[in-house]
């Protein structure tokens, strides 16, 4: 299995990161995906993956809620980085307007600007959507690009969200545990669609998976969210976790050992 999307260079996980990492082989994982937020997250990330490089590998981007006033200066360290060294990814990137919608249109412009750096260097994207589908989708109608592909992470959309995503031919959506939750639509709206272009990820430490809702994430529990997909459309474990890896290793260029 493969972890697409996981926060373990935060310090949640000082105290004890070689124990997760170790319990993420033991669970079978073969990678580890390490999004990236802002200037103030870039040295951990990057710390981990020296620590971890058979296992972890990091992206580098700017997340919509660290676009402020000063979203000028982050995004010329992200594009700094960026010619520095490969990336498996430009993420995460996007918008969220949950929390606060003061900063829209300079969201819409980053995200923007980083979609067009992905398509130069033909690197997938990793998209985070947050109460802001409809704008997400306006920015993607005037910036799209063929060599453009990626993931929604943490896709919590309806059914129509979902399928203008999959239209795009290279794009893929990230399920982790919020699929276990009780009152979650998204068993509805992926037994609609079917696996062909899910990924697994845990966006760990955060939205941990049923049975472990109000603890720590990490990315062992991908295990649970595989789980949770293979009932929803009653295949074996086995090809859920064939069909995942398969489409994370495509997507982010992966080579399994």
């Amino acid at each position: 299995m493969i972890d697409t999307h996981s926060h373990i260079y935060l310090e949640q996980f000082d105290k004890d990161r070689d124990e997760t990492i170790e319990r993420a082989r033991n669970a079978g994982l073969s990678h580890i995906l390490l999004p990236n937020v802002d200037s103030s997250t870039i040295e951990a990330m990057l710390e981990t993956e020296k620590q971890y490089p058979d296992i972890c590998q990091a992206m580098m981007g700017l997340h919509p809620t660290s676009v402020k006033e000063n979203f000028s200066e982050e995004l010329k360290k992200v594009e700094k980085w960026l010619h520095q060294r490969p990336f498996i990814a430009i993420g995460e990137i996007g918008m969220d307007l949950y929390w606060d919608s003061t900063f829209k249109k300079q969201q819409q412009e980053v995200l923007a600007t980083q979609l067009k750096w992905a398509a130069e260097k033909e690197i997938p994207v990793v998209i985070h959507t947050r109460e802001a589908f409809p704008e997400i989708f306006e920015v993607f109608e005037k910036n799209y690009d063929r060599r453009l592909s990626g993931v929604f992470h943490s896709f919590s959309g309806t059914i129509e969200d979902a399928r203008l995503i999959l239209q795009m031919p290279n794009f893929y959506l990230g399920i982790n545990g919020v699929v276990t939750y009780k009152n979650s639509t998204l068993p509805q709206v992926l037994g609609e669609i079917g696996y062909d272009r899910l990924l697994l990820e845990t966006d760990a430490p955060y939205l941990p998976p049923v049975p472990f809702r109000g603890k720590r994430n990490e990315p062992s529990y991908v295990a649970y969210t595989r789980d949770k997909l293979a009932g929803i459309f009653d295949v074996d474990t086995e090809i859920l976790t064939a069909k995942t890896t398969q489409n994370a290793q495509k997507l982010f260029n992966l080579t399994i050992q």
